[in-house]
């Protein structure tokens, strides 16, 4: 979920005016959702004096974080509207995604890793930088101005703090790490060297990004909804600075919780209404139980493909995780683009 990086400050309907308070789906919902890193990152702080207590808990957050990517495919394909945002692209890509897949399980494994984990921890911070636009927009911010570029400077330096860390192997080691995730933490400690060099330059700019950031927030509509949420996000990277293993968990699992949230919005706003359209979804979700029936039977689904796993030789296992991932990660950056009218409309955004 992401929008198009802009460098304008404003645009012509930003003016100064007194703060406002637009929430996406309400107050309650919205600081849930604004906060709910913290429940993953105080388990993960309580199991850590119990390394198989926090594996347990890794899984399970690795788990809950990928229910949510089929989901992005069932909005894609079952909503004709959607489909046909980008028909040639939603048509080609599996075939050529599960041909790139292949390739790279049976030549590099790792690389596939290393470029699955940089992509999911962008695709991560983009969702963050979107929820932020919707925010936004929804007071007339017609740009993002430097946010993309702080939330990127704060998630740089915590990789360069976790590059130095000297107990990163041995706490890589602790959760069980092997194989090629255990070969990234390698690479990471070797960069020590350099990344001690970067990090007071990291420093520098996230703190010049964020002075450029608050001055572009005075000049403009204000919304303080937004601010908390972007407070919020500063706090779970502070932990990760501190605490990387327990805001890792916080960052993986509020992920998901947070596409979950936005995707149950936008299920009530634009399909709601009879004759709304939206194909199955929308039939799905103006269903007998609505939105309630519609997720119930998507976790059905869900529990059935993993009790299938089971059945399937570990090799397929992989192919099929990264060819959701894949696919989620490339097509939300289609769907939930604010500049369509229908989107943003669904989101509760201006499209302007």
């Amino acid at each position: 979920m992401s929008e198009p990086v802009q460098t304008a400050v404003g645009g012509p309907g930003d003016s100064l005016r007194r703060p406002q308070v637009r929430w996406i789906s309400g107050a309650q919902t919205d600081m849930m959702m604004a906060f709910s890193w913290i429940p993953f990152t105080l388990l993960a702080m309580a199991l850590q004096s119990s390394p198989d207590a926090l594996l347990t808990l890794m899984l399970a957050v690795f788990l809950f974080s990928f229910t949510h990517q089929p989901l992005t495919l069932l909005l894609v394909y079952g909503d004709r509207s959607r489909f046909a945002l980008r028909p040639q692209i939603f048509k080609w890509s599996p075939l050529l995604f599960a041909a790139a897949i292949l390739v790279f399980m049976n030549v590099s494994p790792l690389l596939l890793a290393i470029v699955a984990g940089l992509w999911n921890a962008e695709h991560t911070l983009m969702q963050r930088y979107g929820i932020a636009r919707i925010y936004g927009r929804k007071v007339g911010q017609n740009s993002g101005g430097a946010e993309i570029y702080m939330f990127f400077s704060w998630l740089i330096l915590v990789v360069l703090y976790a590059a130095v860390d000297p107990e990163l192997l041995d706490k890589a080691a602790d959760l069980g790490f092997k194989g090629p995730n255990m070969t990234i933490m390698e690479m990471l400690t070797k960069l020590a060297p350099v990344a001690e060099l970067l990090l007071p330059a990291a420093i520098v700019t996230v703190t010049g990004v964020a002075i450029v950031w608050l001055f572009q927030e005075f000049r403009r509509p204000s919304n303080l909804a937004k601010l908390l949420y972007i407070l919020s996000t500063a706090a779970l990277f502070a932990v990760m600075l501190v605490n990387p293993i327990a805001g890792f968990m916080g960052y993986v699992g509020a992920h998901a919780y947070e596409y979950y949230v936005i995707v149950n919005h936008n299920l009530a706003v634009q399909y709601q209404k009879p004759g709304a359209g939206g194909g199955r979804v929308g039939v799905w979700a103006r269903g007998s139980y609505g939105r309630v029936g519609f997720f119930a039977v998507y976790a059905s689904l869900i529990l059935i493909v993993f009790f299938l796993r089971s059945f399937l030789p570990t090799y397929w296992i992989f192919f099929i995780a990264f060819m959701i991932g894949g696919l989620h990660f490339f097509y939300d950056g289609f769907i939930w683009k604010l500049r369509i009218p229908s989107v943003a409309k669904g989101l509760g955004a201006r499209s302007s």
